[in-house]
């Protein structure tokens, strides 16, 4: 079965204490493993202040998750993070070829920068 690349965002609620989150995280990851994902790589952003407001909660627990798996692993999983208490909110992109290219640029640290630097008007004055 081919397998696809993603990147998984949780929020984790951050009132439950640190172990709680920890397992929470870690029970989700499981299951990922279970059915045959590998981990490119898992980061940890920590407690972060939300964009709007979720349940009267103002920042969340951010873990961003780079994996290869097969597709049919996505919908039980996502099934299972709809009725976890702890989830606040999650999203999963599947990366295209471009996605992948740029994937690689960036972990070799090639990313060509998108916007190129405009110098101010003041250094341009203060050259001639």
């Amino acid at each position: 079965m081919k397998k696809n690349y993603y990147e998984h965002l949780l929020i984790i609620n951050p009132v439950i204490d640190e172990e709680e989150i920890k397992a929470t995280m870690n029970k989700h990851l499981d299951y990922l493993k279970e059915k045959g994902c590998d981990f490119d790589e898992v980061n940890e952003w920590g407690i972060q202040r939300l964009a709007y407001d979720i349940d009267g909660k103002r920042s969340g627990f951010y873990v961003n998750v780079y994996f290869t798996g097969p597709s049919d692993v996505l919908a039980p999983y996502e099934r299972n993070l709809q009725i976890d208490d702890n989830v606040m909110r999650y999203m999963t992109i599947k990366y295209d070829n471009k996605m992948l290219r740029h994937r690689e640029l960036q972990k070799k640290g090639a990313v060509p920068e998108v916007f190129p630097e405009i110098p101010d008007e003041d250094e341009e004055k203060d050259a001639d």
